[in-house]
């Protein structure tokens, strides 16, 4: 008769626990709310450029056609040169796009006719052209007539033991001191930097290695014969690399694997160590600013399939730096250009497969490099050797103008751009952000606030609202501490009463009243090891007392659910009181249950109530710290979140501590075989899950059999 019952009791959990998930999925659908997809980015966004003209050879007056060119570059005059790299020569154009003189052949230091052999990079600077003759591994230096100046070969180092390998020169850029930044396509250990008259100074920026931790271990032990066959891990080499006006270098690479790059991505890593453009200092330090939504790198969208089934993330070809700290790169998967700010603020993006905007590139199928001639944009086509002027639009102007204000700290100015900016795009976060930092700047504290708010941007939000709360502390500063004080009275007064109601009740005797079950909790959760003992033999506790202790811990999460505060729930998502109870009831009942279905075949001393009043009463420790951590919340900044965090896992970690010696007094077990049980309670919790799955997946299955055999009668009869 007994096993009987407990059959007819697990069967009815596992009913309700099925109608409670049922119940949930219900729950949770009327309380779905509907974000961007991807956060930070516009739906729609004005185009910021148009193509205007393609230029080809025809077009430049050339008589041998351009073939595979490589590389493009605007000097400061906007005259154009393009790496035309299988006809062995440099082309230069003037701002119009005309040819005035190609470098082929030349006269080298010696004397002796020389040319140049597949160049595919190259710099301009105030006075000089900087070739890289790949062909020849070695750098070539004109002046800007194209006239000879001289040759540097591989740098004389240790670290070049040979030469013909160590040194081939794809891309160079070269800083207002003349130092070269070089690009080598067989040097993997980063960007080599040389002086003007070829001295080696040394590497910067290389790509860190990833190591697993089985490898880093298996290092130490290996013997020399392993070590010498080994795989030998290697950093990535860099695709291309500019440098801006006050000598910072920009450098992207599309060969960092790509589960890496994702990675990075998604927990929008500030450090930049995997991800694929960098900006360094003369250095070699990291300096990159990842302020935006997403860290720079291409395509945020990377697991959703384009237009053309296009997959991964971006494969970085080349940068290029334009006004006011903007700066650009091309993604050679998409064909797609992406524009920054700055912080790292995605400003625009447009390409043949964006689902950003919709600005097509024309005729381009192979964008090999992009450069800036003043406001407008050029993108080298490899496959028709061709490129595409792009002309700034008025939204384009209003962005950098928005820009220029914020730079010259022209904040009024600033604001009056942002909200132009907004007029033509209201999907622009960059633009809420801008007008809140302007308005912060402006000491506007409460105002900018909403602004931030419109972007969800939490860093922003926390910094102005430090400024209200300090205004606001020093205006109730007495009135503060009074309060401060005054709570801590009573919480003292309240403690005091709770534990003398707790030591009489002790000594009483009799029947317990409801208030006297309730406040035992607070002596339970002290001392785990009295208080259980007192819960199950001494009947200090009760099923309505557990039952009072599970509605206060679904009220506490319903609570957290719809009164953080904004620096932990920006967006104002929530869920209903159905679905915090389910979350509560649902693993509280199944622990209980398949807890009680082990300790049975294991000389367990808790009957099915003990078990449930036991674990009911291990909750306290939940809202009680839940519901303050809540209310902090909506007073605290971004440096102080780990201080809401850590006091709701400190009352996770007392829970489960609560939960265990809670068991093991309930069953009279030692502490191995509590163990043991724990861990076997959990196995049955899976297979539990298992069983509503099965059960639920076969009354659906019944359901539909009968309104298909109901909907066939319908339809004979």
């Amino acid at each position: 008769m007994k096993n009987t019952a407990r059959i007819f009791c697990a069967i009815f959990a596992i009913v309700m626990i099925v109608s409670c998930f049922a119940i949930g999925t219900s729950a949770s659908s009327a309380y779905q709310t509907y974000t961007y997809s991807i956060e930070g980015y516009a739906l729609y966004s004005p185009d910021a450029y148009v193509a205007s003209t393609v230029i080809n050879s025809d077009y430049m007056g050339l008589d041998v056609a351009i073939a595979n060119p490589n590389d493009l570059f605007a000097d400061s005059k906007c005259n154009i040169y393009i790496a035309d790299t299988d006809n062995n020569r440099i082309v230069c154009l003037d701002r119009y796009y005309k040819v005035r003189f190609t470098i082929n052949s030349f006269v080298n230091g010696q004397g002796v006719s020389d040319s140049l052999l597949a160049p595919q990079g190259l710099y301009v600077t105030e006075d000089r052209i900087w070739v890289c003759d790949t062909g020849k591994s070695r750098i070539v230096v004109f002046d800007l007539e194209g006239n000879f100046e001289r040759i540097l070969y591989a740098p004389s180092s240790a670290l070049f033991t040979d030469s013909s390998l160590a040194f081939t020169p794809v891309a160079i850029a070269v800083d207002q001191y003349n130092r070269l930044f070089v690009v080598s396509s067989s040097t993997t250990d980063g960007i080599i930097v040389m002086t003007e008259d070829g001295e080696f100074t040394g590497y910067i920026g290389a790509q860190a290695v990833s190591l697993g931790i089985w490898e880093i271990i298996w290092r130490r032990f290996r013997t020399e014969e392993q070590e010498s066959i080994a795989i030998e891990y290697v950093s990535v080499i860099y695709e291309n690399i500019t440098i801006d006006k006050d000598g910072f270098i920009y450098i992207v690479t599309p060969y960092i694997d790509e589960n890496q790059v994702a990675n990075a991505i998604q927990t929008k890593d500030k450090t930049g160590v995997y991800l694929p453009v960098k900006m360094l200092n003369s250095k070699g330090d990291e300096i990159m600013k990842r302020n935006g939504f997403w860290p720079p790198a291409g395509e945020i969208a990377y697991s959703q399939l384009s237009k053309d089934d296009i997959y991964g993330v971006s494969n970085l070809v080349d940068v290029a730096v334009g006004e006011e700290g903007t700066w650009s790169t091309i993604d050679m998967k998409r064909q797609r250009v992406y524009t920054y700010d700055s912080n790292g603020n995605l400003l625009f993006a447009f390409g043949e497969t964006t689902n950003i905007t919709g600005n097509v590139l024309g005729a381009l199928t192979q964008v090999e490099a992009v450069t800036y001639q003043g406001d407008k944009m050029l993108l080298l086509d490899k496959s028709t050797a061709s490129f595409t002027v792009y002309r700034r639009t008025e939204y384009g102007d209003l962005l950098i103008e928005a820009i220029a204000a914020e730079n010259d700290q022209d904040f009024d100015l600033a604001i009056n751009k942002w909200t132009e900016v907004l007029k033509q795009n209201s999907n622009f976060d960059a633009a809420y952000v801008g007008i809140g930092q302007a308005m912060y700047r402006n000491g506007d504290y409460e105002g900018s606030l909403e602004y931030f708010e419109a972007a969800y941007d939490t860093d922003n939000w926390s910094k102005s609202f430090a400024e209200i709360r300090k205004a606001w502390m020093s205006d109730y500063f007495i009135v503060l501490i009074l309060a401060i004080v005054a709570i801590i009275v009573v919480f003292i007064i309240v403690n005091k009463k709770i534990q003398k109601v707790n030591r009489e009740t002790a000594t009483a005797g009799g029947k317990r009243t409801f208030v006297q079950e309730l406040l035992f909790g607070f002596h339970l959760i002290l001392h785990p090891f009295d208080g259980f003992w007192d819960l199950k033999h001494e009947r200090r506790g009760s099923v309505r007392g557990a039952l009072v202790y599970v509605a206060l811990t679904i009220l506490a999460f319903y609570y957290q659910a719809i009164g953080q505060g904004y620096m932990l729930n920006p967006t104002g998502t929530y869920s209903g009181l159905w679905v915090q109870a389910i979350g509560v009831l649902v693993p509280l009942l199944l622990f209980v249950l398949a807890n009680w279905c082990l300790t049975t075949l294991f000389e367990g001393e808790g009957s099915f109530k003990d078990i449930f009043i036991a674990c009911s009463y291990s909750l306290l420790p939940v809202p009680l710290l839940l519901i303050p951590a809540t209310i902090l919340s909506n007073v605290v900044t971004t440096s102080e979140l780990g201080i809401v965090t850590m006091i709701s896992t400190i009352s996770f970690i007392w829970l489960g501590i609560l939960i265990f010696f809670g068991t093991q007094v309930t069953h009279d077990y030692t502490m191995g075989k509590n163990i043991i049980t724990i861990l076997g309670t959990a196995v049955g919790m899976v297979f539990i899950m298992f069983i509503v799955l099965l059960f639920s997946t076969l009354i659906g299955k019944m359901i539909s059999l009968v309104t298909n055999i109901v909907t066939e009668l319908q339809y004979r009869m």
